[in-house]
């Protein structure tokens, strides 16, 4: 019998935090913000400390839940430690490892306004490494105790002309690089990524966290840049004129 999804979130969440060395287990996604969809998946995270090393991937697959468990690391070896993509009760569940070490330590660092930008599969600019400590802000605690950080003022001053300047940057090297070649596959490229770098920026400046970047140009206002891609032509002034529109798009997002 298939169970009600209160009952498979509260059986699932108990034998994640069973697992050796799990400390907590939260609910992440639009399934914890209320906006999902029959269909989306359960975005799930065990919290473990990393420097006691008793959480371990294979008591993650010892489970028998049918899918695929990365090791500690797998997924780059930053503040995403890895994960599993899982088949649960007829759901698709997501399990992030999520070392608590880790993230007190880009807490402490998000509070004093610094962060790093890291490579992540999926996301066009990498991720800020503040992204795990929205998802505290954001998640459901299922199981356990985890803080509920508010949005750093230190983080509102110091993130927006970081990422203004990656976009500044980016959409530079479209405009003398790739398009008076008639490159549309790097412009294109290029201008999603400064629109992305500038999202962030806005909503950095709003204190508004994000957790991914599905809905990131739309939260931020910048949807105005689809068209933009997509009437980019081979020609090199028509894709010089579509970086300078992306310019004026972005400029206007303060």
């Amino acid at each position: 019998m298939t169970l009600t999804d209160e009952h498979f979130l509260a059986s699932t969440a108990d034998r994640l935090a069973a697992l050796p060395g799990v400390a907590a287990v939260s609910l992440g996604g639009s399934r914890a913000r209320g906006t999902h969809r029959p269909d989306s998946d359960w975005d799930l995270a065990v919290h473990y400390r990393g420097s006691r090393g008793e959480f371990t991937p294979r008591s993650l697959r010892d489970t028998g839940w049918e899918g695929e468990v990365s090791e500690l690391g797998g997924w780059g070896g930053g503040v995403f430690d890895g994960g599993a993509w899982l088949r649960i009760d007829g759901r698709r569940v997501d399990v992030h490892y999520r070392d608590l070490d880790v993230l007190e330590h880009e807490l402490a660092e998000a509070e004093q306004g610094r962060f790093r930008v890291e490579p992540l599969l999926f996301h066009l600019v990498g991720i800020p490494t503040y992204l795990v400590v929205a998802e505290l802000a954001l998640g459901r605690v299922l199981v356990g105790d985890l803080p509920r950080p508010a949005y750093p003022e230190a983080l509102r001053r110091s993130a927006p002309p970081r990422w203004r300047g990656m976009a500044s940057a980016t959409l530079d090297y479209a405009e003398r690089a790739h398009a008076p070649h008639g490159r549309v596959t790097q412009c294109a490229g290029l201008v999603a990524q400064a629109a992305s770098h500038a999202a962030h920026a806005v909503l950095a400046a709003r204190g508004q966290w994000v957790t991914n970047d599905k809905e990131l140009l739309s939260a931020a206002g910048l949807e105005e840049v689809d068209f933009v891609v997509a009437g980019m032509t081979a020609d090199p002034q028509d894709l010089l004129a579509a970086v300078a529109e992306t310019g004026r798009i972005i400029a206007g997002t303060r």
